[in-house]
């Protein structure tokens, strides 16, 4: 599967890391304007010492330098500029609406001395103020906007945005009541791996914290992020307490913002082999490698949903990846799972966590082309009663929908041909681009070319921990249908 993410998912296969020996500071981040006021951004000075700071190893346990927490606490803050742009006429509706989100050809202009990553104060066409975010000239989206008032944007803005996705979190994933006085800590989650900032909905933009048990892995999508770096570690040590932090600065959308891709552990060490436990299952996670930032944790609430269909059934898992799909059935009572993926890593991760959780001996995977696969099957005229579909994204741009239409509609095809009259087909689209409904038009398309009826009995999407932002359809991507064909 993604984000994908608003920070918006982006999913496999096979990036290899290139990792950087610093998140080295780049001139523009240096760059200072006559139009500024006081906010936290550490100074140049500090720069030797960040090298070190974010020095990796790829030997051995992996850990940061000593010199961590001595540099970390000590980063002296500096002037922030904010440059006052406008939008063209009648270009403002959309975000009085909701949509954090300023396109270039929406602006009038910006300063030629704004650096990407630079604080804006957003103006309508007549002056009025809309709200307050940061640029990047050489993007689609020039601006991401953070409040709709003047605030701060310094080390208690991020803290206080932390602690409220935190407490979110806690309240939806505690099974303890919630504490009746206002001022009592709030129970610890009881889920131990979830997101804790999903981008724009949790108000950062560009931001994304996964927690798994003690390790926390961090996403900075943006310049505007990644200039704050040293904020939001800050922030989320204080909040999250966390034994080791991971940068997992790996996906392609740095690229876009003028960034380099990096994985590094900052805090810590990593265990040698961290676990989460999913809905009882044990869960090993590569925090470095795995993707995303380990595991797809947007599907977890969808697991359950293959409970009552899963008994006494023969299951054929697609893009399987480190196989939760599979493992869910099997612990449902299936009693055969095939997985296939592309990928010989996952496979191997696969397997080694049904043998972790006493799944073995009703679990296969196997490396194979999900596409060749559903073919190959569908010629030998095999049959199961639950397919499952849970590909990576089809659409990385709205002007590929009709040819991401018609890979989505291939592989659905086959695995109804696959399915035992009544038997169940879970199938997924993590590509924000497609719509609910044309994703849902294509599978009823798919049923009719096959001369099957289906009826949908379940749906499911992004899990609550990834919250949607009204205003911002962008932030709705994970459709999961649950099928049943006749």
């Amino acid at each position: 599967m993604s984000t994908g993410s608003t920070g918006l998912p982006a999913r496999r296969y096979g990036w290899v890391s290139r990792r950087s020996a610093t998140w080295g500071r780049s001139e523009a981040f240096r760059r200072r304007t006559t139009n500024s006021i006081p906010s936290g951004r550490p100074s140049s000075s500090n720069s030797a010492a960040w090298a070190g700071m974010w020095a990796c190893s790829s030997a051995g346990p992996i850990e940061a330098t000593p010199r961590f927490s001595r540099v970390f606490w000590t980063s002296s803050y500096s002037v922030e500029p904010i440059h006052t742009i406008r939008l063209k006429p009648g270009e403002q509706d959309r975000l009085l609406a909701g949509h954090p989100w300023i396109y270039q050809n929406e602006l009038e202009g910006w300063p030629p001395e704004a650096a990407p990553g630079d604080l804006v104060d957003l103006h309508d066409s007549q002056g009025r103020f809309l709200g307050r975010g940061y640029l990047n000239p050489r993007t689609t989206i020039a601006v991401r906007v953070l409040a709709r008032d003047r605030v701060s944007v310094d080390q208690n803005f991020f803290l206080e945005k932390i602690r409220q996705a935190q407490a979110l979190r806690e309240r939806l994933f505690s099974t303890h009541p919630p504490q009746a006085r206002q001022d009592a800590p709030l129970p610890v989650a009881e889920r131990s791996a979830y997101r804790v900032v999903h981008g724009e909905a949790d108000g950062l933009p560009g931001l994304v914290v996964d927690r798994y048990g003690d390790a926390v892995a961090i996403q900075l999508l943006t310049a505007g992020m990644d200039r704050r770096r040293d904020l939001i570690l800050s922030a989320v040590e204080e909040v999250l307490r966390p034994h080791t932090i991971v940068a997992r600065n790996d996906s392609t959308m740095r690229e876009r913002e003028g960034l380099s891709r990096e994985r590094a552990v900052i805090r810590g060490q990593i265990p040698p082999e961290p676990t989460v436990t999913i809905n009882g299952l044990d869960v090993a996670v590569d925090l470095l490698g795995g993707q995303k930032t380990g595991l797809f944790l947007d599907q977890i609430d969808n697991y359950p949903l293959i409970e009552r269909m899963a008994g006494g059934a023969e299951v054929l898992d697609c893009f399987c990846y480190v196989g939760l799909w599979s493992l869910h059935a099997a612990r449902y009572g299936a009693t055969r799972v095939t997985g296939i993926d592309q990928s010989p890593a996952a496979i191997k991760q696969a397997t080694a966590l049904a043998e972790r959780n006493g799944l073995a001996d009703r679990c296969v995977f196997r490396v194979a082309n999900a596409f060749d696969e559903l073919r190959e099957r569908d010629r030998r005229r095999e049959a199961f009663d639950l397919v499952i579909l849970d590909p990576p994204a089809f659409v990385k741009a709205r002007n590929r929908i009709p040819e991401a239409l018609a890979g989505y509609k291939e592989i659905n095809l086959r695995a109804m041909r696959l399915l035992r009259p009544g038997g169940f087909l879970v199938t997924c689209s993590c590509s924000y681009h497609l719509s609910a409904e044309q994703f849902r038009h294509m599978l009823g398309d798919a049923a009719r070319d096959v001369r099957r009826t289906a009826r949908l009995v379940a749906q499911g999407a992004q899990g609550r921990d990834h919250p949607v932002l009204l205003g911002l359809a962008e932030s709705e991507y994970l459709k999961c249908c649950v099928l049943q064909v006749l």
